[in-house]
């Protein structure tokens, strides 16, 4: 239908070119042009991690080697050396085939499946939720538009965080930056009450938690996003199933029956996007240019199959359970390079399978994006952010060994001082404010009443410890030790916490000294 909203042609991503300049692209223009884009600069996150995913597999079905054997061909990808040599080979051309772009993106999959608001197979979405999501007398019930938004409040206690909306005067979103809203909430989605949604008899309304929800996610990340995309196709996993047909939701000539067995997971499609829990149907303006409505409700209430996504850090509890490092929007990335750079084998910690078998050619230009969304297991969402490292990936421990632990014992040091400092700066203030407690032999603190100097002291205290860490991130300081500059760096946090007026009273001045000689303790714990 004239007037649609095609993906494949359509600007709706956000790039940033080698020239400096920002533009918006179709996926067509992204992939020929991949060789000439740096970064992509799509202002949701949680979208833009999305996004990746649906990239790498659709990179994977288009990067051939000069023989034509894609990057998904499930003969080479039987063998991860085979496979691994594929890509080199790939990655030597330096750009996608225009012809295998066009090929992919015109002929294999069904007509309309790359078009938002198409009304048969609109990408990523239901249609039949129109006539399953609707009241008890049958008449539509979509969710609204500022159920799909991210950061929009929603029914009468909703909280305003990016502007002014309320449910009865609903203000449409642009189809380009709806399409980015779909891909978050299918990632990141809130469990619990959604819009019912009538298949049987029966009208539920609660969904499952989006695959993604409260993660982040670490990609290899290029000074060209053809390379990125490259590296972003995960290395073919043994165990997931290698017998059934690998599809991708846009791909599938049937819609996915809602009350059937979830299809298996496979490489590397379905891993990549085949484990979404909700359903989404956006309503477009008339001239097809925005959204002025959407229906969001569950997708499946069948068990989630288990696998692990390839660019999550995963940390083993003391039971030998595996569990995916959540996103805290008060952690900065530095905190997480030393998982990205140790290997798996004795840790407790497994970096993102994706960083593995990385081009050891590439390695001293590649750094880590990181993609996070601060959730809740629920409905609560607390911030999204965005952080890209230096190309620490040179660093990696199969690569720099010395290097690898270096920066492990810089992190850890920078843990073990900050935690010090947290406990000094609350003995700090128990001291100066409790009469008794300086008299007594062993000072007992309540985690309920820090005082104020612990969040001051701490909030200083990271960023300039960020900044200690990546002047120690070079290999001429591989033997120095980490501790003294960053007790330095705590000493300072925990006196600009204090404040100089506060330090003029005897027992301030008293309980700062017990202060601080509990962090510099450290230096001697370590000699």
């Amino acid at each position: 239908m004239a007037g649609n909203f095609d993906l494949r042609n359509e600007p709706w991503i956000p790039v940033r070119l080698a020239d400096g300049a920002s533009m918006r692209v179709g996926l067509r223009e992204l992939f020929l042009r991949a060789h000439e884009i740096t970064d992509v600069e799509l202002p949701v996150p949680p979208a833009a991690s999305g996004l990746m995913r649906l990239l790498a597999v659709m990179t994977a079905r288009i990067a051939c080697d000069e023989e034509g054997v894609r990057l998904d061909d499930e003969d080479t990808a039987e063998e991860v050396a085979e496979w691994i040599d594929l890509r080199n080979r790939v990655l030597a051309a330096r750009r996608f085939d225009p012809v295998a772009v066009d090929e992919y993106l015109d002929m294999k999959a069904p007509a309309g499946s790359f078009d938002l608001f198409d009304p048969v197979r609109p990408f990523l979405q239901d249609p039949r939720l129109v006539a399953e999501c609707v009241d008890a007398q049958g008449g539509p019930n979509p969710s609204g538009v500022n159920k799909l938004v991210f950061g929009r409040p929603t029914g009468v206690n909703g909280a305003v965080l990016f502007g002014h909306f309320t449910d009865s005067d609903p203000v449409s979103v642009p189809a380009a930056e709806a399409a980015w809203h779909l891909l978050a909430q299918l990632y990141y989605g809130p469990a619990g009450q959604c819009t019912p949604r009538r298949i049987t008899e029966v009208r539920t309304g609660s969904t499952d938690a989006g695959p993604l929800r409260k993660s982040v996610s670490y990609h290899a990340w290029a000074p060209d996003l053809f390379t990125s995309l490259v590296l972003a196709v995960p290395v073919p996993d043994g165990g997931l199933d290698a017998e059934a047909a690998d599809e991708c939701p846009w791909e599938a000539k049937d819609l996915p029956d809602p009350l059937a067995p979830s299809a298996e997971l496979t490489w590397p499609g379905r891993l990549l996007t085949g484990r979404f829990r909700q359903a989404v149907l956006l309503v477009p303006s008339e001239d097809r240019t925005a959204v002025t409505d959407a229906y969001l409700t569950w997708s499946t209430h069948e068990p989630r199959h288990t696998a692990r996504d390839p660019y999550v850090i995963l940390d083993r509890d003391r039971e030998g359970q595996l569990h995916l490092r959540e996103a805290d929007g008060g952690r900065a990335v530095w905190r997480d390079v030393d998982a990205l750079l140790l290997k798996d084998a004795g840790r407790p910690t497994l970096r993102p399978h994706s960083l593995n078998s990385l081009p050891p050619q590439l390695r001293s230009c590649l750094s880590v994006r990181a993609y996070g969304f601060h959730q809740d297991g629920k409905q609560t969402d607390t911030t999204w952010f965005e952080a890209t490292t230096p190309p620490v990936l040179q660093w990696q421990e199969e690569a720099d060994p010395r290097m690898a632990r270096h920066l492990a014992r810089c992190h850890q040091a920078a843990e073990d001082v900050g935690a010090r400092l947290d406990y000094a700066a609350r003995l700090a203030w128990k001291l100066a404010t409790d009469t008794g407690a300086i008299a007594a032999p062993k000072v007992r603190l309540d985690r309920r009443k820090p005082g104020p100097w612990a969040e001051a002291a701490l909030r200083r205290y990271w960023p300039a410890a960020e900044r200690e860490f990546w002047q120690m991130a070079v290999p001429q300081r591989c033997d120095s030790p980490p501790l003294p500059p960053l007790i330095q760096t705590a000493l300072t946090a925990l006196d600009d916490a204090i404040g100089p007026a506060n330090r003029a009273d005897i027992r301030v001045a008293r309980a700062r000294n017990r202060a601080r000689a509990a962090v510099r303790a450290l230096l001697r714990a370590a000699a």
